[in-house]
């Protein structure tokens, strides 16, 4: 794949049918049981839901309002005007989902809450592609840090749907908290003269 034929824009709701075509047909053709996403855990509220026992339609309609309402937001990676891949990454308050207490410089930070590309497009430096356009929209957006959320113990590409540590540290990204469990908190500084 060659990056230069790859255009990667912001979600908007306009969007909305291209992350809904690329969710159902591309993202999970090899893993199914994660078909029913919609990349809406990170933003649920798991203190009021059993994650388990929500349903694809569920998800599904939450999405859909999240974008239609601009309350999620992230990058999508178009090959020949088809969604070929997808970061979310927004305001660190859209993706509380992910979180159990509250950080007091969340209105400062991006959040770059997932990954995910059609396994056609893997280890092609697409999500490398899809982190730089993260970091740059939110640093035009005002934010001062970045912040994502890698598994230090990440063996597959489901397990690296919040991107791989690898890719942040070469990125710039330093760790900033170890739960001790294998998940990790990296931040990077989002400054002016960030390409």
């Amino acid at each position: 794949m060659n990056l230069a034929h790859i255009d990667i824009s912001p979600l908007t709701p306009q969007r909305l049918a291209d992350f809904l075509d690329f969710f159902e047909q591309r993202a999970f053709a090899d893993n199914p049981k994660w078909l029913s996403c919609y990349c809406h855990f990170p933003h649920a509220d798991h203190a009021n839901i059993v994650w388990k026992d929500r349903s694809a339609a569920q998800n599904r309609a939450a999405t859909c309002g999240r974008i239609e309402a601009e309350k999620m937001q992230g990058w999508l990676a178009y090959a020949d005007r088809q969604a070929i891949g997808w970061c979310n990454a927004g305001p660190r308050g859209f993706v509380e989902g992910l979180f159990d207490a509250p950080e007091p410089l969340a209105d400062r930070i991006g959040a770059i809450a997932c990954f995910v590309v059609a396994p056609a497009f893997r280890g092609q430096g697409l999500a490398t592609a899809l982190l730089g356009a993260a970091c740059d929209g939110l640093r035009k957006r005002g934010f001062e840090w970045a912040e994502a959320y890698p598994r230090s113990d990440a063996a597959d590409a489901a397990q690296h749907h919040h991107g791989p540590l690898a890719m942040y540290t070469a990125a710039g990204f330093e760790i900033t908290k170890d739960d001790g469990e294998g998940g990790l908190t990296v931040r990077k500084p989002l400054t002016r003269t960030e390409a």
